[in-house]
């Protein structure tokens, strides 16, 4: 990768950039992408080279499509014979984190959020965690409970059930309801018929496996001195399922506060606690990985761009990570209502940028990966235009 910087450096003109770089980026990847349709040599690397060959032209709604398909894992990019300093200068995995950023900030809703979002992610993340526990920290200081009797771990004897459920109730149903508008608009472009079961059960399948982050021979994504490696699919599932043991944890904890009347604290051995706790240190292991491998990450592999977004994101799931893990620890002490209002203060911030920030590529990518699954299923046009 290294030698691969110097040579795309010697092939920049004096003007400061490569040739063929176009500012818009719906441009660019669909210039590259006739490129790829005419080698084809990574056709079996992943799903975004066989939904390629099914297309000759690619309009925007294409580009957005094989885009949020792509996992960037870099294979294409090591393996290609057109990338620099050959005068293509052909870079999918970079191109198509273009197109994704752009897609986030297009889909969201509000735009002007999504937009805002995209450019200063790591400053709005950290700033809404920080105001909003800092709110909580204030109110408490002012009621003089802010080192109180640690009420035995009673979270509600700090602040009011009712109002932490009505509170965090309409943040997660604005999370939902923001990121729903972008993924049936995506969708709706999609336009991929209805599903059948096989096709459900094949982009399930790799969605909860993660299996496009092996890399096009399956030994992982390339990393920043060019070697194989499946770091990044475990830290990944690490991060995914820890956030789906911590989303139960709650469940769980609301089924037995309003259907079996069993009110927190919760023992250390309790369903929720246990789901929690797991859930937590999956969190932080996935976190820390994610974090570590994104900042060694060499620039040709993605878009340098993205990377507020990216560390605005990590930031915000590593701070309800380790603070719900603190709290858990040291429930019991005089810490404990400072300690819920950091924790508090992050997951509110994570649910309100949850539209935002890189947890969109979430459902985009389950809904692309659901129209490829679709779409293969269904005779090429290709091959109907010949008939």
């Amino acid at each position: 990768m290294r030698q691969l910087e110097a040579e795309t450096e010697q092939a920049r003109p004096q003007g400061g950039t490569l040739a063929h770089e176009l500012p818009d980026p719906v441009q660019e990847a669909s210039r590259i992408l006739q490129i790829c349709n005419a080698c084809r040599y990574c056709e079996g690397f992943c799903a975004v080279f066989p939904a390629m060959t099914r297309r000759l032209q690619f309009d925007a709604r294409d580009v957005d499509y094989l885009a949020n398909l792509c996992h960037n894992c870099g294979a294409c990019l090591h393996a290609c014979q057109y990338a620099a300093p050959h005068e293509f200068a052909v870079n999918v995995p970079r191109t198509m984190a273009r197109v994704r950023v752009r897609s986030y900030a297009r889909l969201a809703w509000p735009p002007a959020l999504g937009a805002l979002y995209a450019r200063n992610g790591l400053v709005v993340a950290l700033a809404l965690a920080g105001g909003l526990a800092g709110f909580m920290l204030l109110v408490l200081a002012l009621r003089g409970t802010l080192a109180g009797p640690p009420a035995a771990g009673n979270f509600y004897a700090v602040f009011p059930h009712a109002l932490l459920a009505w509170v965090f109730t309409l943040a997660f149903a604005w999370a939902l309801f923001a990121l729903g508008l972008g993924v049936l608009r995506f969708w709706r472009e999609l336009d991929p018929g209805v599903p059948g079961p096989a096709a459900l059960g094949e982009a399930a399948g790799a969605v909860a496996t993660l299996r496009y982050l092996g890399g096009g021979h399956g030994e992982g994504c390339n990393n920043e001195d060019d070697a194989f490696s499946l770091a990044r699919r475990h830290f990944h599932q690490a991060t995914f399922y820890g956030f789906g043991l911590c989303f139960a944890a709650t469940s769980v904890a609301t089924v037995y506060h309003y259907l079996l009347h069993r009110e927190a604290p919760y023992a250390y051995t309790s369903l929720p606690t246990l789901l929690g706790l797991a859930g937590g240190a999956l969190m932080v292991l996935g976190c820390m990985g994610l974090l570590g491998l994104n900042l060694r990450r060499h620039p040709l592999q993605g878009d340098p761009a993205q990377r507020p977004m990216d560390l605005g994101f990590i930031a915000l799931l590593l701070a309800v990570a380790l603070s719900g893990l603190a709290l858990a620890a040291w429930r019991a002490g005089p810490a404990m209502p400072s300690l819920l209002a950091l924790h508090l203060g992050a997951v509110m911030a994570l649910f309100l940028t949850l539209p935002y920030g890189k947890f969109a590529h979430a459902p985009l990518r389950a809904a692309a990966l659901l129209r490829w699954a679709v779409e293969r299923r269904q005779p090429s046009r290709l091959d109907l235009s010949e008939e």
